[in-house]
């Protein structure tokens, strides 16, 4: 496991270059008034795009967008930038978002910042796109949940000399960010080990989506601990879905209403174990007498359902915590010791994993 860097316990200035040391345009760096040039337009109207505000033309203002991530454009450290670090989020789900916001605000609070938040989707509303805005409030930092920033809205963040740090629980981005994960493959392996470890062979896997690198990592490290004790996963017993309660209810369904169901399923979060649940209630199967369940992430709700839910806890606090540790860092002029981080996950067994039944 990879170890996470100490995030600085107080910046000098609020996460901005202590005095004395904000640099200026270095010798051979472009200025706003050579990418003026090479555009074509004023001078106030790069600075309009730098800035994130309107009434620049949409083609004219990708024209100066490619020419900054051409030249590898960036604005000289800014005497005033917003004091405050905001945290994107492409899906604000609640059982997920108060970890990370709480974890975020702890390293902001001791270093005297605010923190914002940003929903990317179902922004359709007309005017400036929500990375124009987030550039025009001039954050200290950002941290991307769930990598979803573009390359073109990250070379944007960097030709504004804002840095951005990718959260992102279940992958790695695809463009060349620093980032923060969670040991999902580890996780995997520790709950199949769990369930093994009680009796159970036939197995069963609801994984997340197969195109994140995360959730792929989940299911095999599940089918590597099964190989390490001569147990094949059988194909027949894995799917695949979104990281929904209701994709876990219709898979469940799937995997218990069949002869041969199997006495296990490891689910790839908690939404989807909850699901399960709802699945095997309507079949007339008993958690943990009939049937295992494990999730993954360790939501509230993982605490409260009955039986409570055997789980791989992601300490996304941690992890949160962890990635505007990195911002402030990058803000500073620092260099990060590691470009990946990734925090160790933990298995909290609970009420809902027990040995399979003799019956069976």
């Amino acid at each position: 496991m990879d170890h996470a860097p100490t995030h600085p316990d107080n910046p000098p200035a609020a996460g901005r270059p202590p005095e004395g040391q904000r640099r200026g345009r270095r010798r051979g760096e472009l200025s706003v008034a050579t990418i003026a040039e090479l555009a074509g337009v004023s001078k106030p109207t790069v600075s309009k795009v730098l800035n994130g505000r309107s009434g620049v033309a949409l083609e004219t203002r990708r024209r100066i967008e490619a020419l900054m991530r051409e030249h590898g454009y960036q604005r000289p450290g800014s005497a005033s930038p917003t004091a405050g670090i905001e945290v994107v989020f492409y899906q604000l789900e609640s059982h997920l978002a108060i970890e990370i916001l709480r974890g975020v605000e702890l390293v902001a609070r001791t270093n005297e910042l605010a923190v914002g938040f940003t929903e990317v989707q179902g922004r359709t509303e007309p005017g400036r796109s929500w990375a124009e805005q987030l550039l025009a409030r001039r954050p200290v930092g950002v941290i991307a949940v769930y990598s979803a920033f573009t390359p073109e809205q990250h070379a944007q963040l960097a030709a504004s000399a804002i840095p951005l740090v990718a959260l992102d629980p279940v992958g790695e981005p695809a463009h060349p960010t620093p980032s923060v994960g969670a040991t999902n493959w580890n996780g995997g392996i520790t709950a199949t080990r769990h369930l093994l470890d009680l009796g159970h062979r036939r197995i069963a896997v609801i994984s997340g989506p197969l195109d994140m690198l995360g959730a792929r990592a989940r299911l095999e490290g599940c089918r590597a601990a099964m190989a390490a004790v001569g147990v094949r996963l059988d194909d027949d017993l894995i799917r695949s879905g979104r990281f929904f309660y209701e994709d876990g209810e219709t898979h469940g369904r799937d995997l218990l209403d069949r002869p041969d169901r199997p006495t296990a399923v490891i689910c790839g979060n908690d939404l989807q174990a909850l699901g399960v649940y709802s699945a095997a209630w309507r079949l007339g199967l008993r958690i943990p007498q009939d049937l295992s369940v494990v999730g993954f992430d360790d939501i509230d709700n993982a605490r409260w359902c009955c039986p409570p839910l055997t789980t791989v806890r992601q300490p996304l606090d941690e992890m949160a915590s962890t990635a505007a540790g990195m911002v402030l860092a990058l803000a500073n002029g620092g260099v990060l010791p590691q470009h990946r981080v990734e925090i160790g996950t933990t298995l909290v067994v609970r009420g809902s994993t027990a040995a399979p039944s003799t019956g069976r």
